[in-house]
């Protein structure tokens, strides 16, 4: 396979994620085109987190581990040293679907003139990763959709870095939801392209702070509502809840 042009920095932030932070990190090696720098952000984690990344380390893996004020800070540390064209966010619960897919990315970036890129992902149970529990697509989305408070899969998500550099990171006075926000500045205030790659290459473990439980709902949708709000998009209340009529759906859809 010959070596696309456009580099990839990939971004893992975690704390405390022993059990899970070593497949994320192996699904990342096992990559057929190895991502230009993988940077680790830990936040100070107090288990063995460190230890699992040591394990799991190669050649090309920066670690960054010192205390922060959450996610989106840690996500912000891992952006300003990034340095390679695009850059992509992998939770440290996710891992990719096969080894195909910063190859893809890469390509896909190569062959169009677009700023961003993401695909589809799978929820899956924490105790069977092949027992699929939502299907997430990001087929047939467009800007408009964000006064429902619905959105790309942010783990599929990759953007050009100069992106970042013109438009801002993430805002860290979000519990929940500075991710909706960010793509709510960058597809509607700024209008940067956009790809869709029609397939599955997260999967995702539930359980994320975002769908915990129903506080965490509610501090989602208000932060929602904040945010299309700040980027100049109408809505309300009713026509942001309505996306959890989708996301049933979601439940019953399998990829193909």
């Amino acid at each position: 396979m010959t070596r696309p042009r456009t580099t990839v920095s990939l971004i893992t932030v975690v704390r405390n994620g022993e059990a899970t932070i070593g497949q994320c990190m192996d699904s990342i090696r096992q990559q057929t085109v190895l991502p230009f720098e993988y940077i680790v952000v830990d936040g100070n984690s107090t288990d063995g987190t460190l230890s699992v990344i040591n394990k799991h380390w190669w050649d090309g893996v920066k670690v960054i581990s010192e205390p922060d004020d959450g996610i989106y800070d840690a996500m912000n540390k891992g952006i300003r040293n990034a340095t390679g064209d695009v850059v992509g966010i992998l939770n440290s619960d996710d891992f990719y679907i096969d080894s195909d897919v910063i190859a893809k990315v890469a390509s896909a970036f190569d062959e169009l003139e677009t700023d961003s890129l993401f695909a589809d992902l799978v929820y899956v149970r924490p105790d069977n990763l092949n027992h699929v529990v939502r299907y997430y697509s990001g087929a047939g989305f467009a800007p408009h959709k964000f006064a429902r408070g619905q959105m790309p899969p942010h783990p599929t998500f990759f953007v050009r870095r100069e992106c970042y550099l013109k438009y801002g990171l993430f805002k860290t006075d979000y519990t929940i939801a500075a991710d909706f926000e960010l793509l709510v500045r960058f597809f509607c205030m700024h209008r940067i392209s956009y790809h869709h790659l029609p397939e599955v290459i997260v999967k995702m473990r539930t359980g994320g702070v975002s769908t915990r439980n129903f506080k965490s709902n509610i501090i989602l949708n208000r932060e929602v509502l904040r945010a299309c709000a700040e980027n100049g998009i109408p809505t309300n209340v009713l026509n942001v809840y309505s996306k959890y009529f989708y996301k049933c759906r979601e439940l019953f859809v399998r990829p193909a």
